[in-house]
């Protein structure tokens, strides 16, 4: 009976040992996928005018994980909105990116970008007037810079609009996460008077050009 009682007791220390070990397996397994998926995401800065539209917009693009809106190209740290708009601070309202690339590719997301605001009008996006407002690309390494000049190159020689493209290409020094009312704010106020207006019909031309790229509800 003793020697019974010692079996089954090692039975049961082997089955608890192989769960710890079968535990660990899949607590590593778990954290070495979060870690793969983490480094596969890009991030890139755009300004296309009123940040509310440009967030809008890239919330519908399959292939981005992220838009945060914010402020970049200034000249003094933490500015707020109000500072922004008055067009003393230099910064640029714009959408910070974090995409997929094995999803999307920079050029796919470039070409949205530059065919879902306008291009060529300087300091300019419809009512939205300042160097607030401008068209820009923030690049974060050398990989970007030559992506987006490159895709600037090929759409001003398609022709698409009939002024050149004045879209600004430069490197990001800092970017300032925007006031949380800022954040989703088409998602939080879609009846809007300026949503109904203005990021709707941008919507609307989103999926008329990308259908191909706009992500599955």
């Amino acid at each position: 009976m003793f020697k019974s009682h010692t079996i089954k007791e090692c039975d049961t220390m082997q089955t608890i040992n192989r769960l710890k070990i079968l535990l660990i397996i899949l607590l590593i397994t778990t954290n070495y996928n979060i870690m793969a998926q983490n480094k596969t995401l890009e991030t890139i800065t755009i300004g296309g005018g009123c940040f509310w539209c440009t967030e809008a917009v890239f919330d519908q693009v399959n292939g981005v994980e992220s838009v945060t809106s914010g402020y970049a190209g200034g000249g003094i740290a933490n500015p707020t909105y109000r500072e922004v708009t008055s067009g003393l601070t230099g910064h640029a309202e714009v959408v910070q990116i974090e995409y997929n690339p094995e999803t999307l590719s920079l050029e796919q997301l470039l070409e949205v970008f530059f065919k879902t605001h306008n291009p060529t009008t300087l300091n300019r996006q419809g009512a939205d007037v300042g160097t607030q407002y401008r068209s820009v690309i923030f690049y974060s390494n050398e990989q970007q810079r030559e992506t987006a000049e490159n895709v600037k190159r090929l759409l001003n020689e398609q022709e698409i609009w009939d002024d050149p493209i004045v879209t600004e290409i430069s490197p990001l020094k800092a970017f300032y996460k925007a006031e949380d009312y800022h954040q989703d704010y088409y998602a939080k106020n879609p009846s809007q008077g300026y949503c109904q207006f203005v990021i709707v019909p941008k919507l609307e031309k989103f999926k008329k050009l990308f259908s191909d790229l706009e992500k599955k509800q």
